[in-house]
């Protein structure tokens, strides 16, 4: 199963750099059991507010999303995401968001992750892929 974090969705809605918003915008069309997660859809509508220069408001933000929850189903996480993460971040030092977020896709059954942010690789089973590398 394949999840994207934030800084995906914000890059398909940025204009300012039309090929990596055409990349976005691919990725996320193209991906197939795929799942969005919870964290990052909340995040997604808190970061977009960086794209308010150009005319992205919250009603967009919000209408983008459901248009993201369309193409891909929200999981919420359980309480058992926190554990996770908790031993992500504790015996491997990976950062503590990075450690949230991939938690969360270690409980969602994620086992590839599409992120330009979390430094690639393999971490506790999940494939880390930039992107836009």
């Amino acid at each position: 199963m394949n999840a994207v974090d934030t800084n995906v969705l914000i890059d398909a809605c940025d204009g300012r750099d039309p090929l990596k918003q055409e990349r976005a915008l691919a990725l996320v069309g193209s991906l197939d059991s795929s799942v969005l997660l919870w964290q990052v859809a909340c995040e997604f509508v808190a970061a977009s507010r960086k794209l308010a220069g150009q005319g992205f408001t919250p009603v967009a933000a919000w209408n983008r999303l459901a248009e993201f929850a369309a193409l891909m189903p929200i999981v919420a996480p359980t309480p058992n995401a926190l554990q996770l993460a908790k031993a992500i971040h504790v015996d491997r030092g990976v950062s503590f968001w990075d450690s949230v977020l991939l938690g969360a896709c270690l409980d969602a059954g994620v086992r590839r992750l599409h992120s330009e942010d979390v430094p690639g690789g393999r971490i506790e089973g999940i494939e880390v892929v930039n992107p836009f590398a």
